[in-house]
Order: C-alpha cells, then structure tokens, then sequence
C-alpha cells in the first residue's frame, strides 16, 4: 500500500470518496442516515430558517455521517484483526456504536431546537 501521506489532494479524495462508496454499500444505517440528511436538507430548503440554523442542522448531520463511518472503520479493523467472539473487542465494538448514538442524539437535540424556533416565529 502507497503511503497516503505524500499523495497529492486528488489522490486522497479518491481514497476518502472510495471509503465513502464502500461503507455506504454494505452499511444499511449510513444509508438510512444520509437518506435523514437529504430529508433535512429538503425541509431547510422549504422551511428557510436562517443561516445559523442550516450551519446547525448540517454540522449535526456531518457529525453522525463521521461517526458512523468511524464506527464502520473500527468494526471492519476489529473483525479483521479479531474474527471470533472477543469481550474486548465487543466492547470497542459497543463504544464505538455509542459513539454514533451521541452524535444522533445530538442531531435529533437540534431538529427539536429548529422546531421550538419555528412554532415560535
């Protein structure tokens, strides 16, 4: 494997959107969430609340896109690395599938926040 380090951009962001193509092939719920942000991203565009609120609601949304795919990394390197029943690895496993639920908990904190912006307009 070529050292990734002194590739140039181009080269890199083909590595990134090829990691990108393949988690959103064989994982369902990076799909799932990248169907939510396209949602969220049309109900911006009908709702236009302002500026601060997209930079929200997009930051949110990267943050879980992110770390789903960290999960996802994490998991095939455990998998590899440990293939049988491991309770260590189980437990990276289950943090790093927290990690996923904080950040859409996160995100679903500032859906409801936009929501309590808008009733109140």
């Amino acid at each position: 494997m070529s050292n990734q380090k002194n590739q140039t951009f181009i080269r890199r962001l083909g590595f990134a959107l090829a990691g990108l193509g393949h988690a959103l092939r064989v994982e369902r719920s990076l799909r799932a969430q990248t169907l939510v942000l396209a949602l969220a991203a049309a109900a911006l565009l009908e709702l236009r609340p302002g500026a601060l609120w997209w930079a929200a609601v997009m930051l949110a949304s990267a943050g879980v896109l992110a770390a789903e795919l960290f999960n996802t990394a994490l998991e095939a390197l455990a998998d590899h690395l440990h293939p049988e029943q491991h309770p260590q690895i189980r437990i990276v496993k289950d943090c790093a599938a927290a990690g996923v639920l904080i950040a859409a908990l996160g995100a679903v904190a500032v859906a409801i926040a936009l929501a309590v912006h808008l009733l109140r307009r």
